[in-house]
């Protein structure tokens, strides 16, 4: 059996530029323009008001007393929500996530007739650093209203894993849309935008055969909303591998764009020695890396494939994707030498 899967030999390394004739490129803006109103869908009745502005916060873990504190400095900013009478009455609450019910939410004082609020307020949560440190801390900014219907003004989520502990000075972040993981529990980690290509055996219609066998192309366009790690954002690139192929001639992977939790790659691989009937049993993995010196540090990723969980007739973990992926790869599958565009939310692997 495990024969049978190394036949699958994805040579690969072909890069190519990626196809940026006009019609792509106006796609592209369409498809990034969209990444940012699919989470804002998610808002709930908070009110239709896009997140603008930016929140000076600083984080400390209290070792002698075990204490998480969050230090919210103040908004600059904020988006209006009574346009009539121009005025917002701004808060700021935080959750752990992603058990936001167990350690409860923390709330400033609301700062009334203002888009620039100042707080400096301390909110604090008694809990061991091991605990704390597989938490996500959700900073969301609200306008407060007397009749109940608050309004969301934007939100930033971080990743305490990951966080520089060292790091105690304020510091201003953007204010993002709402997210799905405050929403429903969903374990947010960003979307990418990109588009995929089957190329079968031959079909070029170039004597003798071209291309000689099929070829799949990915052409990773950007990715929106990562985690944010640090202050400075994230320093992000993409693997890629085909599998059952973990090997070194599977392996591809974009160049690392810094300080961004919107970075663009606009990067296409090719893989070849692909025959149509790989395509079911194959898995593209795309993985999304925060860059270190000394270890990188997994940020979200999608599989692409059937989901069926058989490779060659082998059980295998890695064919799990979701209803959304594999809808993805079966409209590839049924459309040869089309560009087929998506926009997938990453998850964890």
């Amino acid at each position: 059996e495990s024969d049978t899967a190394s036949e699958l030999s994805f040579q690969l390394g072909r890069h190519k530029k990626s196809p940026s004739t006009g019609s792509h490129s106006s796609d592209m803006a369409s498809v990034s323009s969209v990444s940012g109103s699919v989470l804002s869908v998610y808002s709930g009745d908070f009110g239709s008001v896009d997140a603008q502005g930016t929140v000076e916060f600083a984080l400390d873990y209290d070792e002698k007393n075990r204490e998480f504190q969050v230090h919210v400095s103040q908004c600059r900013g904020l988006a209006v929500v009574d346009e009539r009478k121009g005025r917002s009455d701004p808060y700021v609450k935080t959750y752990l996530l992603p058990d936001k019910a167990r350690m409860g939410k923390r709330k400033t004082s609301v700062k009334k007739r203002t888009v620039n609020p100042v707080y400096n307020e301390v909110l604090r949560y008694k809990i061991e650093k091991m605990v704390l440190l597989i938490q996500k801390l959700n900073l969301s900014v609200w306008h407060n209203d007397p009749l109940g219907r608050n309004s969301f003004l934007g939100e930033i989520e971080i990743d305490l894993a990951s966080w520089d502990w060292s790091n105690r000075k304020l510091n201003w972040y953007p204010l993002k849309p709402r997210s799905l993981s405050a929403v429903s529990g969903v374990d947010h980690r960003g979307v990418m935008s990109l588009s995929i290509k089957y190329v079968p055996p031959g079909s070029l219609g170039e004597w003798p055969r071209n291309p000689p066998s099929g070829e799949v192309h990915i052409w990773v366009k950007d990715v929106k909303d990562l985690l944010q790690l640090r202050p400075s954002g994230v320093d992000s690139f993409v693997k890629c591998y085909v599998l059952p192929d973990t090997s070194k001639k599977s392996y591809q992977k974009t160049r690392v764009i810094k300080r961004d939790t919107n970075p663009v790659f606009n990067h296409t691989i090719v893989y070849d020695g692909f025959h149509t009937e790989d395509l079911k049993d194959a898995c593209v993995e795309l993985t999304v890396w925060d860059h270190e010196k000394l270890t990188n540090h997994f940020l979200g990723g999608i599989r692409l494939g059937l989901g069926t969980g058989l490779s060659y007739g082998i059980s295998v973990d890695w064919m799990d994707s979701t209803q959304e992926e594999v809808a993805f790869w079966q409209e590839m599958m049924l459309a040869a030498n089309e560009w087929i565009e998506g926009l997938l939310p990453l998850r964890s692997l």
